[in-house]
């Protein structure tokens, strides 16, 4: 039986100093909880990590319709048990597609997402993309919905502002901005990369923490339930404008 969960915001709050452990990856641990709901509650604390401990608005998952290594098929598992399991953990979940054969969901904290959207510069970079004023998260959401599914594989590239990256990088992918890149991270960086990088730490710090966590036998409902419930929203710096 999976044990009770720590306090699993405590490592969170102090990240984004030195270097973080290696992680062990989803499938490692997986085979451990033979309830379904627990499987699944297990890949969405791993990877909805950041996002639960209020370092980030939004994580973008694709549950592909095929069975694991585990033996199971996250895609039907979601279908089963989604709704239920977000219920009671802070998150939200908007369909963005649903292909048959994957589901791209994008993963939010509503009140981390609408700090987010109302900020002046992320409000004015989403309505030279097209989005209508004023923004919700559900009106933004379901505009993106709509790029999304008539873009096919091509993601529209202001999904990097739902995603919480800087904003100078987004603006500069999408081509707005005088910035050189500069590297790769988890995402593409320009300018200076200090808080870019910084802010891939943490995050990588996040899931490094809830690893551990699953990795020891923390029970993943209660990993899902109690980060939910305690998160605040993280970094306010880093949506700063180009």
């Amino acid at each position: 039986m999976a044990k009770p969960a720590p306090d699993v915001l405590s490592h969170a709050s102090a990240t984004g100093q030195g270097q973080s452990p290696a992680r062990s990856c989803w499938q490692e641990f997986s085979p451990r909880f033979a309830d379904e709901r627990e499987c699944l509650a297990s890949f969405l604390a791993l990877e909805c990590a950041e996002v639960l401990a209020g370092q980030k608005p939004a994580n973008l998952l694709n549950l592909s319709n095929k069975r694991r290594s585990c033996g199971r098929n996250l895609y039907l598992l979601w279908k089963n048990h989604g709704d239920a399991l977000l219920s009671r953990s802070g998150l939200s979940a908007k369909v963005l597609d649903d292909r048959g054969h994957s589901l791209l969901l994008m993963f939010y904290r509503p009140e981390s997402l609408q700090a987010l959207l109302d900020r002046n510069p992320v409000a004015a970079l989403l309505a030279r993309a097209g989005y209508p004023r004023p923004l919700d998260c559900r009106s933004a959401l379901s505009h993106l919905q709509s790029r999304v599914i008539a873009g096919g594989h091509d993601f529209p590239h202001e999904i990097g502002v739902f995603l919480g990256y800087p904003l100078k990088d987004v603006v500069c992918f999408m081509g707005w901005g005088k910035a050189p890149f500069t590297c790769q991270g988890p995402w593409k960086i320009f300018g200076n990369p200090t808080e870019s990088l910084r802010l891939a730490e943490t995050h990588r710090a996040c899931r490094c923490h809830m690893s551990q966590l699953l990795d020891r036998g923390c029970n993943p409902i209660d990993c899902l339930m109690a980060s939910g419930a305690a998160a605040t929203p993280g970094e306010t710096e880093l949506f700063r404008a180009a």
